[in-house]
């Protein structure tokens, strides 16, 4: 497992750890993404269960047997409760996610400029899509903003490499 630190906050993450059964996998354009994430999220998060609002959270996020696993666990990596998500509603918005991503090495290789601002302008529009999806599949389990529902998103695309 990775561990991530966070900065420490009231009802925010602390922590990420992330499956790495995944991870060794990501190109570096995928990798270059989760860690912009990782270091957003470090900057700022707003995540917390509805039972426990003040918990200062570490959270795993993996996926296992085709679920979106996010085990929150407490300050000394207790479980507190683990929430799954079905991966099928976010399939497509995840190969999409991954198609632009190759078009966007493409478009840096053969130094288009033009294309690449286009595909940044896809890219923005697919984390929206994805993080309100990600917002509303976890209503009432876990409570997150859309900024941090943007690069969760971003997270499950690098650690799903094989949609």
């Amino acid at each position: 497992m990775r561990r991530v630190s966070v900065e420490d906050a009231k009802g925010r993450l602390t922590e990420i750890v992330l499956g790495e059964e995944m991870l060794h996998r990501a190109s570096p354009l995928q990798q270059a993404d989760r860690e912009q994430a990782v270091r957003d999220l470090e900057q700022e998060n707003e995540f917390y269960l509805p039972s426990h609002p003040n918990l200062h959270s570490i959270l795993h996020l993996s996926i296992r047997d085709g679920r979106l696993v996010f085990d929150v666990r407490d300050e000394m990596d207790r479980p507190v409760q683990a929430v799954l998500l079905a991966l099928g509603p976010f399939k497509t918005l995840i190969r999409d996610y991954k198609m632009l991503l190759d078009s966007y090495a493409d478009a840096v290789a053969e130094g288009r400029e033009t294309r690449i601002q286009a595909i940044d302008m896809g890219r923005r529009g697919l984390h929206n899509e994805g993080a309100e999806l990600m917002q509303e599949r976890l209503a009432g389990k876990l409570e997150i903003d859309f900024s941090t529902a943007r690069r969760l998103f971003t997270l499950v695309c690098a650690l799903h490499q094989k949609l």
